[in-house]
Order: structure tokens, then sequence, then C-alpha cells
């Protein structure tokens, strides 16, 4: 389960995708989460996904 604040799901985020996942995809494959909407969740709180550099800025 991700957590629901946007600043802490930012951060959860970044740490799994450093540590565990080479892609959004893969993650949330693995933790059984819809990519669509934590995209449109991190956007919404003025973050976006860079597939190249595999983190949310």
């Amino acid at each position: 389960m991700l957590p629901k604040d946007p600043v802490i799901m930012f951060s959860f985020l970044n740490m799994k995708l450093r540590d565990k996942y080479s892609s959004l995809m893969e993650l949330c494959d693995d933790l059984d989460e819809d990519e669509a909407e934590i995209l449109k969740i991190m956007h919404d709180a003025g973050y976006t996904y860079d597939r190249e550099n595999n983190q949310f800025r």
C-alpha cells in the first residue's frame, strides 16, 4: 500500500525506484498499483516521472 500524502508518496516511490525497481511499471506490477493513478496523483502534486532517470522530480 502506498502512502496517501503526496510528499511522502514522492519520497517512498523514489526510494523504491532507486533501490529495487528498474521502472515505474515494474513497481506498479509488483505492488499491484495503478500506474496511471500514481502518475495523476504525482502530477496533481507538481511532480513528474522522469523515465530516463527512473525517478519523480
